[in-house]
């Protein structure tokens, strides 16, 4: 069979429906594993110049299997691939393993669609983007060309992603997705750190423990000055999550938001003081100097949305906004 054929056949196994009795013929969890060893060392975009043993430890731990808590079924499972892309079972399971097969399933799915040539960015998908960007948010397409709008950072975000697949550009914006739900890029904003800095800074970093602990105790501090609302945040988020997972779409966002006020909650009333929580957000550390640089303007934002479990310790936050030459909290 040729690779369009295989691929077919693929596809058309991965798209049975969950009510489909045919027999399980196909191992989905070795094949999404095998997809993505094949991804990461040049087998789908070249060959790979590293020795096999070098291969071998690198492709080891590919995936991250995760089961939700669960007294019995329906089971749910996560997966997460290399970039941070999670993918949950679409299906009612009734056994942990039935869970793990359907997660597998579902990301395989989007990972093998994630590789046709239209799920690259490219100079049409970047004027349909800003062109409904300037809708929902009712301002001019022409603000695009100026970068030091909210819709001109957008265009930067997509022309630095040119040729690159719609999963990894998803992948870099759940970034700055939690960064505005957590108040985080209000708070550089009122500090006067410009866009560009703040893309360059956060791009670089990534999302690591670090920022987990530091969304964390923000939420901390805002349940100490009003009671009870960790557990209503907690509560919506695990409603958007469990909603997303049966839609079948890319659950990254939703998955690190309720693990993020998951932390937060275990940690709400235990080995911590008032003294612990600071009235404005802090995201950075003064180990990292990347500099934030002043901002420009103060236009309407625009809200982009683009088509791994926490450490259970929570990290006291130091942080740096370089402004006119001097180091200040944010």
């Amino acid at each position: 069979m040729s690779n369009v054929e295989v691929e077919d056949s693929i596809m058309s196994y991965l798209s049975q429906s969950e009510t489909d009795t045919s027999p399980k013929d196909l191992n989905v969890v070795v094949m999404l594993h095998n997809f993505w060893e094949q991804r990461q060392t040049g087998g789908l975009n070249g060959s790979s110049s590293e020795s096999d043993g070098s291969v071998a430890i690198q492709t080891e731990s590919l995936l991250l299997y995760e089961s939700a808590p669960s007294p019995g079924p329906p089971y749910v499972c996560y997966v997460t691939l290399p970039g941070g892309s999670c993918f949950g079972n679409y299906k009612v399971c009734d056994t942990q393993a039935e869970a793990r097969r359907d997660a597998a399933r579902v990301a395989l799915m989007n990972s093998l669609v994630n590789e046709l040539p239209c799920r690259r960015i490219n100079p049409q998908f970047i004027t349909q983007s800003l062109q409904q960007a300037a809708t929902d948010s009712a301002v001019s397409i022409e603000d695009a060309c100026d970068s030091s709008t909210s819709i001109g950072t957008y265009s930067l975000l997509l022309h630095s992603y040119i040729g690159r697949t719609m999963l990894e550009f998803q992948e870099m914006m759940t970034i700055f997705q939690l960064l505005q739900w957590n108040g985080t890029l209000k708070a550089l904003r009122e500090r006067q750190c410009s866009r560009q800095s703040v893309i360059s800074y956060y791009s670089q970093r990534g999302l690591d423990e670090y920022m987990r602990s530091s969304m964390a105790l923000d939420w901390l501090g805002r349940e100490q000055r009003l009671p009870g609302r960790l557990v209503e945040e907690l509560q919506v988020a695990q409603r958007e999550l469990v909603l997303a997972r049966r839609r079948g779409i890319e659950l990254r966002f939703y998955k690190e938001k309720t693990e993020i006020l998951s932390l937060a909650l275990s940690q709400a009333y235990t080995h911590h003081t008032p003294e612990d929580y600071s009235e404005a957000p802090s995201h950075t550390y003064k180990q990292e100097q990347l500099p934030l640089h002043t901002l420009h303007s103060q236009d309407t934002e625009v809200q982009i949305t683009p088509p791994y479990s926490p450490s259970p310790t929570l990290h006291k936050k130091q942080t740096v906004c370089q402004t006119s030459g001097k180091h200040m909290p944010y």
